[in-house]
Formats: structure tokens, C-alpha cells, sequence
């Protein structure tokens, strides 16, 4: 009679223990299949200067596309970056089009539904506009019912537009908004700060400024896919590694970025 329930019971278990071992498989895949292939692909922005952007000869350069090469670096294989913009970096990992994301990311709690978001977070920002000096904003309410250029899928656009009255024009990528900024068909950006600084710095962009006080200010996170628990390890090594050693600030300087407030707390915390 306790035949089939003893039966049944050890028939679970092994269920079980199989799904278990084919879960630390799986796990093991990605580190095992980027040394395979001699490869790490890594979703990098391509126009976000100088995080990720492209130089004369159309390379990808950057801050970013530097962090990929110390992890490929690391594996010992050659990387590959593959451009992405914020309405479908998420996606390209999560179709393993890369196996990396390292693409100025905000981190929210419904992105990490999506992809692994690895801790500590490696970097961080805040959102303010890119404004003709002659409009004279002063305060995020100014932008009341005037037009505002802006990146789809970034989470700023509903708080500008809801919050402050803007009217978003959403574009796919920063190339298109710049340029609609200057042709006059928007009266602001609304990006993140650690870009716009360094686009007021530059000449082609004299008579711009970013005015207001800088809101929401929040660490950026680099993903894996979900479930590979052995490549989101290496990787939270990997940026204790970067905060410990001061390449985050040794980066900032090489392209030109005053170091920032997150990445000097970050390195004294870790060194």
C-alpha cells in the first residue's frame, strides 16, 4: 500500500535534483561559452560621449567600452562591442544578442525583473537639461507646456512631463535629439548630468548650459542575463575590483570628466 507514495516521493526528488544540476549547468554556460568562442560581447551606448561613442574611424570608444575591455581582459578572450540605445539594451541581453550590458543604466527595481543588475553599482548620475542660455530657465517648472527633446524608454521623461508640465518629444537616440535642439524644435534636452557637462564643455555647444539643480540622482548598473549566477559573481568582483583600484576616477580623468562625487565615496569605501 506505501508502495506508490514511496515511489512517487522518489520520483520528485530526483526530478528535482535534476533540475538542480541542470540549473548550475546552465549557470556555468556563460563564463564556459565566452572562453569557447574566444568572445565577449558587450552592449555599449555609441552616443553617449564619452561613456560610449564613436571616433573618426567609426570605432567605439569610451568609458564604458574601456570597463568591457578589463573584463574581457580578464577572460582572456578579444571583446566586441555592440551598440545599443536605452529602448532595447535590456532586450539585446535578454535575447543573448550580448552577454554583457554595460550601457549608462539606471538602476530601477522593475529593470532588475528583467536582467541581473550586479551590486555594488559601478557608477551613478542625475538628470538635468541642455538649454539655450538665452531662454534663462531657472527652475524645473519653466518648462511648462513647452516642447522638451528626450531618449525613449528613459525613466525621466514621465516625472519632466508629469511632474514640471513638458511636453516630451521622445527620440530613439541622442544624435536625433541634439539635433532637434539646435533646429529649434525643442527648448531643452532632459538627459542625464554627467553627459551634459561634458557637452558644455564642448565648443560646438557654446551658448548652451545646463541651469537647473540636478534631481533624482541615481547609481547606474551593468547586467548579465538572468539566472547566470557564476558570470553575476565575477562581475560584482570585477567592479569592487575597479572601485578598490581607482579606475573609475583614473577613467573619468583620461576622458575628461571631473571625478564625481559617487566614484571618489565608492573607491575610499573599497581601498
Amino acid at each position: 500500500m506505501m508502495i506508490k507514495p514511496i515511489l512517487s516521493k522518489l520520483v520528485s526528488a530526483s526530478v528535482l535534483c535534476a533540475i538542480a544540476m541542470s540549473s548550475q549547468v546552465a549557470q556555468a554556460d556563460a563564463i564556459d561559452d565566452i572562453k569557447k568562442s574566444g568572445v565577449l560581447k558587450v552592449a555599449v551606448k555609441a552616443d553617449y560621449k564619452p561613456y560610449g561613442f564613436r571616433d573618426p574611424s567609426g570605432a567605439i570608444i569610451g568609458i564604458e567600452p574601456e570597463l568591457a575591455k578589463d573584463v574581457a581582459d580578464r577572460l582572456g578572450v578579444k571583446v566586441e562591442y555592440v551598440p545599443v540605445v536605452s529602448s532595447n539594451r535590456m532586450q539585446f541581453l535578454e535575447q543573448g544578442k550580448v552577454d554583457l550590458m554595460i550601457a549608462t543604466m539606471t538602476d530601477k527595481p522593475d529593470r532588475r525583473k528583467v536582467v541581473s543588475i550586479v551590486d555594488p553599482n559601478y557608477y551613478s548620475s542625475g538628470t538635468n537639461i541642455l538649454a539655450p542660455a538665452k531662454y534663462g530657465f531657472k527652475k524645473w517648472e519653466d518648462l511648462k507646456g513647452k516642447p522638451v527633446c528626450g531618449i525613449q524608454g528613459a525613466f525621466y521623461n514621465k516625472k519632466t512631463g508629469k511632474e514640471y508640465g513638458a511636453q516630451i518629444v521622445a527620440f530613439k537616440g541622442t544624435a536625433e535629439a541634439y539635433a532637434a535642439l539646435k533646429g529649434g524644435n525643442c527648448v531643452a534636452f532632459v538627459y542625464d548630468d554627467s553627459a551634459i557637462v561634458a557637452k558644455t564643455k564642448d565648443p560646438a555647444w557654446e551658448g548652451y548650459e545646463m541651469p537647473l539643480k540636478t534631481i533624482d540622482d541615481a547609481p547606474w548598473g551593468l547586467a548579465v542575463k538572468l539566472g547566470e549566477t557564476k558570470f553575476h559573481e565575477l562581475m560584482s568582483d570585477q567592479i569592487k575590483s575597479w572601485h578598490k583600484s581607482g579606475r573609475i576616477l583614473e577613467l573619468e580623468k583620461k576622458w575628461g570628466v571631473d571625478n564625481t562625487p559617487f566614484a571618489l565615496k565608492m573607491h575610499e569605501e573599497y581601498k
